[in-house]
């Protein structure tokens, strides 16, 4: 029973319900800078990008454990249910392990990407409860993620690519304005609007591919939005 209060622990500390928003922006990115998809392109980038996602959503929550230890003990460091050393250890293995597929990449573009975007996803961690304009650096992070795959794969990032990527920075702008707001009124909205919006992330790059790729690849975006959606039933994503 420890063990399995643990282990979800660890997956409500990464909120690892929100990896979907990262393959499907993986998969537009790549389709829009390459015209194709290959599995050994996509696969690649996909599991570095995840692993990039999970190390920051982890440490953010080691940067603020002191803030949560009072507004959310529930949290998996607050409550116990995860150690700071665990989390801490966790964070590095899993930027290493984002970073070493980007060695082996055919353009050093991609790894000199990925590395800014690692950069980008620490500052943020350790200043966003401290600078107002911090939903700017989460959302950059959104469209590093669109400009490291476009990268990797081709060695420059394109027109397309990076208009998605734009696309995707204001609508993550848009849900962390929302996300202010709810935390400043005295009752949250009476549905979940933020894990609902987040779902939107994956829905978006389908639209996106559908409009400038195949309407088929609709399919992947709603797909991804499904995932999340049944997957917040059991791990929050917000």
């Amino acid at each position: 029973m420890a063990f399995r209060i643990t282990i979800k622990g660890y997956l409500d500390l990464c909120r690892v319900t929100n990896l979907p928003s990262v393959w499907t922006n993986v998969l537009c990115a790549l389709l829009l800078a390459t015209g194709r998809f290959s599995w050994q392109g996509y696969l690649f980038p996909a599991f570095a990008l995840s692993c990039y996602y999970l190390a920051g959503i982890c440490l953010n929550d080691l940067c603020d454990a002191a803030y949560d230890r009072v507004n959310r003990p529930s949290r998996p460091i607050p409550s116990g249910t995860v150690t700071p050393r665990g989390a801490l250890l966790l964070t590095l293995a899993l930027f290493t392990a984002g970073t070493l597929p980007f060695l082996a990449a055919p353009h050093v573009e991609g790894l000199l990407a990925a590395i800014l975007l690692m950069a980008v996803i620490v500052w943020y961690d350790f200043r966003h409860k401290r600078n107002p304009l911090s939903v700017l650096l989460m959302a950059l992070c959104r469209l590093l993620v669109f400009a490291v795959t476009a990268l990797a794969a081709t060695g420059r990032l394109s027109a397309l690519p990076a208009l998605a990527g734009a696309l995707q920075f204001a609508y993550v702008v848009c849900i962390s304005l929302v996300a202010r707001h709810e935390n400043a009124r005295a009752a949250s909205f009476p549905f979940p609007v933020i894990p609902l919006m987040l779902a939107g992330i994956p829905l978006l790059d389908g639209v996106l591919l559908a409009l400038l790729v195949s309407p088929a690849w609709l399919l992947a975006g709603l797909c991804g939005s499904i995932l999340m959606l049944i997957g917040q039933r059991f791990v929050r994503g917000d």
